[in-house]
């Protein structure tokens, strides 16, 4: 298998980017193709912890890496974690970076934090770094693209006209001060002089490199339940995080997709506001929160946690065509005498075998529980799955089959080490 996508198959923050460094090690380049620096990846090697936002995780082993179209930069800091990266050690020269990206301006930065204030208690929690303004400028055809950046008169035509609309909004609607589009202009050109010896046209690059019959990973952020389409909308991010979005976010076409790896924590976790019906808040919330050290690597905020969610997981499998499941953090449920996994809903009074699009659905559904036997025994060491004690083998072989899908890694810590291939991808 030359061609492997790599999602989220929760509401993130499932481990994607450990597993992503794993097959980085075997890639022969590695391409993330949505979202933008609203999204964090801890890539643990050894001593080292990697916090990576935009650069996809194959830096960390030399694996040629690519942004892909779909992506929006904001470039403030993507060239703060390109030296934080190289300060510690690492080459960027191995980062390739998509003239066809959507550009992040401080104006959408702010219109991000302004309406989540006038929302109040309906705001969406996002990470107000403008990823949503970004995303809607660039359907509105108002966006700028990385390409735009080399173009002095063309990028001060669109900065021109977007903040003459932006500068609107804040007087009139927020009341608070215009920005100067000169100012950001300027800005803008300078981080052009520092990004350009990365850009390319990732789109032809990486379909050069599949006819060459190379290796290729394709590095999904965020989960499916965030998906723009079929996430728990509006609590979503904006865009695709299903195996969908590969295609339209590197140019890649869908046929030349082999595998496709859904990456599954072994409990539920979720960030911001939304539902999240197996959710716990109480002492087992916090233990596993606690256990599973469960906070934002971008954000900082801590996860809300719950049980496993089987019926979201196997919404994931119908969304993304998953051919494989890696099921990630199962120490984190040493020690819990009793582990609860949901299998399905009940909705007014009947089982339903669907993930409902209703929100007031979503909040009536009733999770129905099976119980299996927890262990106690230390399993961050082991390396292999006979090591594994009798009651997690059969928590996992529950799990495969309430998903459907064959569980091909297990991992039981944050080292890259700390993975068991029960059954070889790439």
């Amino acid at each position: 298998m030359n061609t492997l996508v790599i999602v989220g198959t929760q509401w993130g923050d499932e481990g994607k980017g450990k597993i992503t460094d794993f097959y980085s090690e075997r890639a022969d380049a590695v391409v993330r193709y949505q979202g933008g620096n609203n999204a964090g990846h801890t890539v643990i090697v050894g001593n080292n912890v990697y916090k990576l936002h935009m650069v996809p995780s194959g830096i960390i082993c030399s694996t040629p890496s690519y942004i892909g179209n779909g992506m929006v930069v904001d470039p403030v800091a993507l060239i703060e974690e390109m030296n934080r990266l190289s300060d510690a050690g690492l080459d960027i020269s191995y980062l390739h970076i998509s003239d066809r990206a959507h550009i992040v301006t401080p104006y959408h930065k702010l219109l991000d934090e302004l309406n989540e204030e006038r929302l109040c208690e309906n705001k969406i929690g996002t990470t107000k770094k403008g990823i949503g303004p970004a995303y809607a400028d660039k359907v509105n055809r108002s966006g700028i693209r990385v390409c735009d950046l080399f173009d002095k008169d063309l990028l001060w035509d669109k900065i021109s006209l977007n903040v003459e609309y932006v500068n609107l909004l804040l007087t009139k609607i927020y009341n608070v001060a215009a920005l100067d589009a000169k100012d950001i202009y300027s800005r803008l050109l300078q981080y052009a002089d520092l990004i350009k010896p990365y850009v390319c046209d990732v789109s032809t690059e990486i379909n050069g490199l599949i006819k060459e019959n190379k290796k290729i990973v394709f590095e999904g952020a965020q989960g499916a339940m965030l998906d723009i389409d079929f996430g728990t909308y509006p609590y979503v991010t904006s865009s695709h995080p299903t195996s969908g979005g590969v295609s339209i976010g590197t140019g890649v076409c869908p046929k030349l997709i082999e595998s496709i790896l859904g990456i599954t924590k072994a409990y539920t976790t979720r960030v911001g506001e939304g539902p999240f019906p197996t959710e716990l808040n109480d002492e087992m919330g916090e233990f596993l929160r606690k256990q599973g050290h469960e906070y934002g690597t971008t954000t900082g905020r801590p996860r809300r946690c719950g049980w496993f969610d089987a019926a979201v997981v196997r919404y994931s499998v119908q969304l993304s065509g998953l051919t494989h499941i890696a099921l990630t953090k199962l120490d984190t449920l040493t020690g819990i005498k009793k582990i609860k996994v949901c299998t399905h809903y009940e909705l007014n009074g009947k089982k339903i075998d669907y993930f409902p699009a209703s929100l007031s659905d979503l909040e009536k559904c009733i999770p129905c529980y099976e119980e299996l036997e927890g262990w106690d025994e230390d399993i961050s060491a082991f390396n292999s799955y006979e090591q594994l004690p009798k009651n997690a083998k059969a928590y996992v072989a529950r799990l495969q089959e309430l998903i459907g899908v064959k569980i091909s890694i297990v991992s039981v810590g944050p080292d890259r080490n700390n993975t068991i291939i029960l059954d070889p991808i790439m």
